[in-house]
């Protein structure tokens, strides 16, 4: 019987893949990656391939939800399966290491870096002050989901941050930018009006985590609403009670204007 690895790719570019990651999938028979929960936008499939020495062979959606491909041929041999950022991060991808292993396919799990670290890290907020994650999504006729407005509620109500990520459409090379992520938040609170967003509510930009230069801004909603964030991928915190350590980690490395003193 063969084995399944799933391998993290990190959060930017070709290089930002583990050692361990690189060896491991150059020693794979064959390869596969998704890029639809994540995308690694310094970078191209053909520079992953060339880093590797291999091809690699991209699955949509519904091919990594059935997962046969990817099964079939871990049961004759080492396969890997690359993602960006790190690979346990999604549902589909631990319902797939679960099939795996129900069929007698050994797996392993080589991680990556990945937003739920990288995010705090540059705005210098604690690891353990964040609450439940949550995700906006593109509104559509007729849908337009309130459950993150209810997440940060409760987040905020208990004093912790909110890490929001922003939707990715990979099909149609659509991502969420911080405005329109901004501009759903402020919608929201405009149907539900229960007070979790206001004009004065903390929130930080973080746009192209991993890469030499990232951009990170920290403000009101309104202030970073208007910032200049570049190209995506982008990503949104609402702040919670702010110990005063993180403030003065945003005051110096996200820009928040010390007289800002809502959290």
């Amino acid at each position: 019987m063969g084995e399944l690895i799933f391998i993290g790719l990190g959060l930017y570019d070709e290089k930002d893949i583990s050692l361990k990651g690189l060896e491991d999938a150059k020693r794979c028979d064959y390869l596969f990656a998704e890029f639809y929960t994540s995308k690694l936008t310094g970078t191209d499939i053909s520079k992953v391939e060339k880093i590797l020495g291999k091809k690699i062979k991209v699955l949509e959606r519904k091919e990594v939800e059935d997962g046969e491909q990817i099964l079939k041929e871990a049961e004759k041999g080492r396969v890997g399966f690359l993602t960006a950022g790190d690979p346990m991060a999604a549902t589909t991808h631990v319902e797939l290491r679960i099939r795996a292993e129900e069929r007698g396919i050994a797996t392993r799990i080589v991680h990556g870096s990945s937003v739920f670290t990288a995010i705090p890290a540059l705005l210098g907020l604690q690891h353990y002050k964040f609450g439940r994650t949550t995700s906006l999504v593109y509104p559509e006729d007729k849908f337009f989901p309130t459950s993150p407005y209810y997440v940060i509620k409760e987040n905020k109500e208990r004093g912790l941050h909110t890490l929001v990520l922003l939707d990715i459409d990979a099909e149609k090379e659509r991502f969420m930018t911080i405005r329109e992520g901004i501009d759903i938040l402020l919608e929201m609170e405009n149907r539900l009006k229960e007070g979790v967003i206001s004009d004065d509510t903390i929130v930080c930009g973080v746009a192209r985590a991993g890469s030499k230069k990232p951009i990170i801004k920290a403000g009101s909603i309104l202030e970073v609403r208007d910032f200049d964030f570049g190209p995506p991928l982008h990503t949104l915190v609402v702040v919670g009670k702010l110990h005063f350590m993180e403030r003065k980690a945003l005051e110096t490395f996200a820009d928040l204007a010390r007289e800002n003193r809502s959290v």
